[in-house]
């Protein structure tokens, strides 16, 4: 397993560290030019903070990489962004951008989505590595199995009554570094749907983003998980329509639609012209609807 030491600003930690109950952050990068590849799904994301305070104050399970525009990224995490509003986002990040974008201009940001996050009191700060490099500016990956990796394990683990009960959901519970699904958040769930279906709406195809939404197939209030088997990409007005029961999908993932739109609205010809047509789907059966949930759905909510 590995870690990834990732640098932050002190503003941003401070303010996720002073809320209870965050599920899930969005340690965003200010330029969406460079991917985010040095972990897979579970693996340990750590924060740093700037130089000259070299210690690591908290962290959390990696979860999604993704670019969204700026105005996404504040609507899907709000203040899971470590910023207060929108108007202060845009003023951290264009801090950090080389030349000002247009005042106007909804600019991509960079989302490594982290979930179980945990937030060290100062007294249980973590040094860096000694082989930590301070011309680093982005963050450096470790291997927690050897070296200055498996030092950095044990030290996460040193006795600090403070520190281990900070970190012991996320990190203490593994016993030794091991790969470990992590819950998404609703924000994570959002963004990974939005990616998996190519950003189109798996119905219709529709591609302008404000308009898409990750629809839960079984609802969070009823039990649904934040998990792609039970997402699925639709246009706005689709959501709804599925939420509602007046849509849903078949086991062999048609799109039905009910007549109840007819006989309620005596209107629908639109939604109709998209009844029996196969939707889109992820690329992995994995990543595709549950049947379970498919089921679920056409069985307690589907007002056919």
């Amino acid at each position: 397993m590995r870690a990834y030491i990732g640098i932050t600003d002190s503003d941003w930690f401070r303010t996720l560290s002073a809320r209870q109950g965050i599920d899930e952050v969005n340690f965003w990068q200010p330029s969406a030019h460079t991917q985010f590849r040095a972990l897979t799904p579970g693996e340990l994301f750590l924060f740093k903070l700037h130089s000259p305070q070299d210690f690591i104050v908290g962290g959390g399970l990696f979860g999604h990489f993704t670019t969204l525009p700026i105005s996404l990224a504040w609507e899907t995490f709000g203040v899971k962004n470590g910023v207060g509003s929108l108007d202060e986002m845009r003023r951290r990040v264009i801090k950090y951008r080389r030349g000002a974008p247009d005042p106007r201009e909804d600019f991509n940001v960079g989302c490594i989505l982290l979930e179980e996050p945990f937030f060290l009191p100062e007294e249980s700060w973590v040094r860096v590595p000694p082989d930590w490099s301070f011309n680093i500016v982005r963050g450096k990956g470790y291997d927690l199995e050897r070296g200055a990796g498996l030092a950095l394990w044990q030290a996460l683990h040193a006795p600090a009554p403070a520190r281990q009960l900070a970190i012991r959901e996320a990190v203490d519970r593994h016993g030794t570094p091991l790969l470990v699904r992590p819950r998404l958040g609703q924000g994570t769930f959002r963004a990974l749907v939005t990616d998996l279906y190519s950003r189109r709406c798996a119905v219709t195809g529709e591609r302008t983003l404000p308009v898409l939404q990750a629809a839960h197939i079984r609802p969070f209030e009823q039990d649904g998980p934040h998990e792609p088997g039970n997402g699925l990409l639709l246009r706005s007005d689709l959501h709804t329509l599925l939420d509602r029961g007046y849509v849903t999908l078949t086991p062999d993932y048609r799109f039905e639609v009910s007549r109840r739109i007819r006989d309620e609205f005596e209107n629908g010809r639109d939604y109709y012209a998209l009844h029996g047509k196969a939707i889109a789907l992820p690329a992995r059966s994995q990543d595709r609807p549950s049947p379970a949930f498919v089921s679920w759905h056409a069985e307690n909510v589907y007002r056919g």
